[in-house]
């Protein structure tokens, strides 16, 4: 009887393999259902791997499964994931079939998050109890696995998801936060964190929830032949926890999925592997994307939210009445941001200040940071009664600030040193100056922070003897709820702990209202009013270059510049965009000055001295440099202004003007014809050209006003060229390129259309117009010889 009951499972298993090629997703997952509906868990636990690898693709990224972060409500699978993978769908529910049997399943050591994996192989306890007692060495294998109940595998494969590397088919993809993914992220955190009530109990177990796992032991559960002592030292301050409490397994379903999410997206850095990356000679081990920082802004969102729907009677409360009468989901809300998330968030939100790229993209882990240190945005609370300008932070918040014053203080100085190198000029980075200085110019705020820090440089009393080093973790090992931290009613030990545990005991802290931070203020509202002038001037020659191309210069009458290569905008520096750009950095001086309380008089003395007046003009706006043997030599100030966008050489073209690029307002065709025509004109008349310009009479002066180009020498002259460039003096020739010109075309073509009108022939309209040109040369001549007189 043995026999069939080995075989059934893997028959089962290589049917379901075969449908996933042939058949629709629909398909498959109406099969699942009966499936696991059917099946008891013995049989169904050799197919569970596969299916969450066959849905959420392999952790070395050769499999992508259903492409859930690439599937949008446009696509006719969309719900159909949603629904198989819904809390209370048909997936869970195998999920908690398998969770009642007590099976484990394997994960490699290397799949896990860098510090994770690290600890393991230099044989610490991780900090995370998520790994502990889960060791597994397989017979006849040298790789260490960790063994996973059915609902931590499941999420950790989810988890991993997000950060496996994305290959995007051919054609449009839609936005990441409206993607499968995002979904059921949202749909994950609302049901195991809820905002209102308590975790849904599982459907399958009659009293109301499954069977929890097992409580942790104090050894290390291995394999054969390794004895647990000797794989893995205990760190001082990390002993292992025994969540034997019945009311903590209440919610082990939370703790287990939010305890995922931070260690697979956020734990890529620990401060001793931080603190290497600062060399470059280390490659970075994890660039996180766009798309992953988004996701990690919607947990820091419901994670506020989740925290700040404590009953009032829980909010009032004393930290010891907390303990004796709080509910394990109150409990939990209390404690979630600071134990489970600050630190892995400042050191992932400190990386990316410092690693990401200067673009726009930086948006998200901006909204990220700003959403993290702005919790009472989250509270339910109808707020948006009050004026924006005028909401104050309540006081109730002064505790949260002070417990995590380098959220506020060193993330504002690394944001302070990217925007002193981003180009401000580009409205999108012109709106983060301003959405940053708005968050921080909100009353009270600044003094909260500023208090913070007076704190923290108070003198330390008895600082050192009242708690070791390991107190001072955000998290240590064990469960929240069989270890608690001490209540810390000194709040200068608190701020200290605080720093101490994020930056370490030998912490060099700068202020954020300290005279160093202070000048660097002045630095970014230097470069603020720099880009503010440079805005202006760019909209101005935007507004005039488009008046200049009005329909009256396709007659003749407007300006046209041969070397005008860019007649279009950037859709960032656009006039609208511009006007938005010289809007957010005027707001962002202001919140500016009401953060650091910088009077109108220093700010108006500081304009002053930086010169960007509208009187300075156009000199003002070249980068700085030097003139060296070679040319100009742009010196570092220059290399800024020149990366900031703030400053920029006016480029032209200095090459043959026959040879420049085909405009779109010429006939490619007329223009490589034109081309051919004039080369062989000027190949044969090219001797009696030369003569007759160099002639010092009238006739000499008329020939280089058609045969020469008298403005490229002034061009040559305005543009940044090495001093031993070859001075290109024209040589006298004939360029019929201006009459493969639509306008000139159009011109022409009106002029005939007029002759024709007034009974001209074709022959005779040409000589009228040869003539006209003739003797507006004549006319052009004796000018220029009347002006020189003169």
């Amino acid at each position: 009887m043995a026999a069939p009951t080995l075989q059934q499972p893997s028959f089962l298993l290589v049917n379901l393999k075969a449908d996933s090629s042939t058949k629709t997703l629909l398909q498959r997952c109406q099969d699942l259902v009966k499936v696991i509906d059917e099946y008891p868990a013995k049989e169904l636990h050799l197919v569970f791997p596969w299916l969450v690898e066959s849905m959420f693709g392999s952790l070395d990224g050769v499999l992508a499964g259903w492409n859930l972060r690439l599937l949008h409500p446009r696509s006719a699978d969309f719900h159909i994931v949603l629904e198989f993978l819904h809390p209370n769908g048909p997936l869970m529910k195998l999920v908690y079939k398998l969770q009642a049997e007590d099976y484990k399943y394997e994960v490699p050591v290397h799949h896990l998050p860098g510090p994770v994996k690290a600890s393991i192989q230099e044989g610490v306890l991780p900090e995370c109890p998520l790994f502990h007692n889960k060791l597994q060495l397989p017979p006849g294998h040298m790789t260490l696995n960790v063994a996973f109940n059915p609902f931590e595998y499941f999420l950790f494969y989810f988890a991993v998801c997000l950060i496996a590397p994305k290959v995007c088919p051919p054609g449009p993809q839609g936005g990441s936060t409206d993607s499968a993914y995002f979904v059921l992220v949202d749909t994950y955190l609302k049901y195991f964190l809820p905002v209102e009530g308590s975790v849904p109990p599982s459907p399958l177990d009659p009293r109301g929830s499954v069977s929890a796992p097992s409580p942790r032991s104090s050894g290390v559960s291995l394999g054969h032949g390794v004895h647990g002592p000797s794989l893995l030292k205990h760190h001082i301050f990390h002993q292992p926890s025994v969540n034997a409490d019945p009311a903590a397994q209440e919610i082990w379903r939370t703790e287990a999925l939010l305890q995922m999410f931070v260690e697979v997206w956020l734990h890529h850095y620990s401060l001793e592997m931080y603190q290497k990356l600062q060399s470059p000679q280390v490659k970075e081990p994890f660039q996180p994307t766009e798309e992953h920082v988004l996701v990690v802004r919607l947990l820091v969102k419901h994670l506020h939210a989740f925290s700040n729907s404590q009953t009032p009677e829980q909010l009032t409360a004393s930290p010891s009445a907390h303990h004796a009468h709080a509910s394990p989901l109150e409990e939990f809300k209390r404690v979630v941001v600071q134990r489970f998330v600050q630190q892995k968030l400042f050191l992932f939100l400190q990386h990316c200040f410092g690693h990401w790229p200067l673009d726009a993209s930086f948006r998200a882990v901006l909204e990220t940071w700003l959403s993290y240190i702005q919790p009472w945005r989250y509270t339910g609370e109808k707020i948006h009664l009050q004026p924006e300008q005028n909401r104050t932070v309540p006081d109730t918040w002064e505790a949260f600030v002070q417990e995590n014053l380098l959220m506020y203080t060193k993330l504002f100085q690394m944001f302070l040193n990217r925007s002193v190198r981003t180009d401000l000029v580009n409205v999108k980075n012109a709106l983060m100056v301003f959405r940053v200085s708005k968050v921080f110019a909100q009353p009270s705020l600044a003094d909260m922070v500023q208090k913070g820090e007076q704190l923290f440089l108070e003198p330390e009393h008895v600082l050192h003897h009242r708690q070791p080093r390991g107190h001072l973790t955000p998290s240590h090992g064990g469960s929240y709820l069989s270890s608690r931290q001490r209540v810390m009613t000194d709040t200068v030990f608190r701020v200290k702990s605080h720093v101490y545990a994020l930056e370490g005991q030998d912490c060099q802290y700068k202020q954020m209202f300290g005279a160093e931070l202070r000048g660097a203020v002045m630095k970014l509202i230097q470069i603020i009013a720099q880009a503010r002038h440079t805005a202006k001037k760019i909209s101005d020659h935007s507004s005039e270059a488009a008046a200049g191309r009005s329909f009256l210069s396709w007659f003749g009458v407007g300006s046209h510049d041969p070397n005008h290569t860019f007649t279009g905008a950037e859709p960032e520096e656009s006039g609208e965009c511009l006007k938005k750009t010289h809007e957010f950095l005027d707001r962002a001086l202001e919140n500016l000055c009401l953060i650091f309380k910088l009077n109108q008089g220093q700010l108006t003395q500081l304009m002053s001295n930086l010169g960007v007046s509208q009187e300075d003009g156009d000199r003002k706006l070249l980068p700085d440099c030097v003139q060296g043997e070679e040319g100009p030599v742009l010196t570092e100030l220059g290399r800024r202004q020149i990366i900031s966008g703030l400053r920029r050489f006016d480029i032209q073209y200095q090459g043959d003007p026959e040879l420049q690029p085909i405009r779109s307002y010429e006939n490619a065709a007329l223009v490589r014809l034109l081309y051919r025509l004039s080369a062989l004109l000027n190949q044969r008349l090219g001797g009696h050209m030369s003569a007759l310009c160099s002639r010092p009479d009238f006739l000499g002066r008329l020939g280089r006003h058609y045969l020469t180009n008298p403005e490229s020498s002034l061009k040559l002259r305005r543009s940044p060229t090495p001093r031993r460039a070859p001075d290109r003096s024209r040589e006298p020739r004939l360029s019929l390129r201006p009459l493969a010109s639509y306008r000139t075309l159009l011109l022409l073509l009106l002029l005939y259309a007029l002759g024709a009108l007034l009974s001209f022939s074709p022959l005779s309209s040409t000589l009228l117009i040869l003539t006209g040109g003739l003797l507006h040369g004549l006319l052009v001549t004796l000018l220029g010889d009347k002006m020189k007189t003169q």
